[in-house]
């Protein structure tokens, strides 16, 4: 019986927002998990988020924003994952979201959303359950 791969995690900060100690937060959480954790830092474009996402072969992408610019890089980060043929990468997010852009974002494409007040525990339980690697590793 061969071994999953550990699940290989991007946590982003797309567009101009600077407040990363969510992302952080999450990304330790992720680490401390057992989980890849990969994480640009802040002030990334979609395009730059996707390519270190296909660069790294990551299994899922978690994008960090409190900026209200959700409504464009989150749909864009899931068009430029399909143009590159990279549809098979997960996305989350995790932030601040007026509750009626939240069904908004799920049907484009993006997994779950986690508000304020999300328990670590329960996103990484998530994301255990919801999330496997993409393909095997080579022997």
């Amino acid at each position: 019986m061969s071994e999953e791969r550990k699940l290989r995690i991007l946590i982003a900060k797309p567009g101009l927002d600077g407040h990363d100690r969510g992302a952080r937060v999450i990304a330790r959480a992720f680490r401390d998990a057992g989980f890849e954790v990969i994480y640009t830092g802040c002030h990334q474009t979609p395009e730059q988020i996707v390519n270190t996402a296909i660069q790294e072969d990551v299994d899922l992408i978690g994008l960090s924003i409190l900026s209200g610019a959700h409504r464009y890089s989150f749909p864009r980060v899931m068009e430029l994952l399909k143009e590159n043929n990279a549809e098979d990468i997960a996305v989350i997010g995790g932030g601040i979201f007026p509750l009626e852009d939240i069904p908004k974002l799920k049907a484009v494409g993006i997994k779950e959303i986690f508000e304020p007040g999300a328990k670590l525990e329960e996103i990484v339980n998530w994301v255990r359950t919801h999330i496997k690697p993409r393909k095997a590793l080579v022997a």
